[in-house]
């Protein structure tokens, strides 16, 4: 791989997003890159609902793969973006993969 200095107006490489606050919330490093991973899948392959609102499938497998961790990680880091309110999953029927839908942070002027 080659490498170079930045210098005024260099253009970056294809990157993801990873909004700042969510280097303040409390779950693993690996959730805050599946995080950056999914916002950047929803805004390429996003699928607007019913309501407009977009969501992403993607299985465990694919997801195992594109972050280099083992399926059971990735189901970790699942939960522990769900719990921390930053994505909803809405369970479809048996077999199916389930809508991951994306929620962004808004910025906490308190602490900004």
């Amino acid at each position: 791989m080659n490498y170079e200095f930045m210098i005024t107006g260099t253009p970056l490489p294809p990157c993801m997003p990873l909004p700042k606050v969510m280097l303040r919330l409390p779950v693993s490093n690996t959730a805050k890159v599946m995080y950056a991973r999914l916002l950047d899948e929803i805004l390429t392959r996003g699928i607007p609902d019913s309501n407009g609102i977009l969501f992403i499938r993607f299985p465990i497998t694919k997801l195992a793969a594109a972050l280099s961790r083992s399926p059971q990680t990735c189901k970790r880091s699942l939960n522990e973006l769900e719990q921390a309110g930053m994505i909803m999953r809405v369970r479809q029927g048996v077999g199916e993969v389930s809508h991951i839908y994306i929620l962004l942070p808004k910025e906490d002027t308190a602490h900004a």
